[in-house]
């Protein structure tokens, strides 16, 4: 299994958004909160169906680069992926 680390996002009057910094254009929204996880989760799915697998960085290397929207509200989040083939 691997894990990707997601930045979750959530604008007034709107839907929360969760972005990859590994996987530029992987994206997933859910109406709540507890409904991200998974979607991030098939979101996952989704996007290796029709890409290679890349190595996921770890959470030091994502921070720094993600400082900004956090400071703006965002969070980091570890989505689990695991292939089935």
């Amino acid at each position: 299994m691997k894990t990707f680390i997601a930045l979750v996002h959530k604008d007034e009057d709107s839907a929360w958004g969760v972005t990859f910094p590994d996987l530029p254009g992987c994206f997933s929204a859910a109406d709540s909160f507890s409904d991200v996880l998974a979607q991030a989760g098939q979101a996952l799915e989704l996007w290796f169906k029709d890409q290679p697998m890349v190595e996921p960085r770890d959470m030091d290397a994502i921070k720094d680069e993600v400082a900004d929207d956090v400071t703006r509200g965002a969070c980091l989040m570890v989505v689990p992926y695991n292939p089935t083939s």
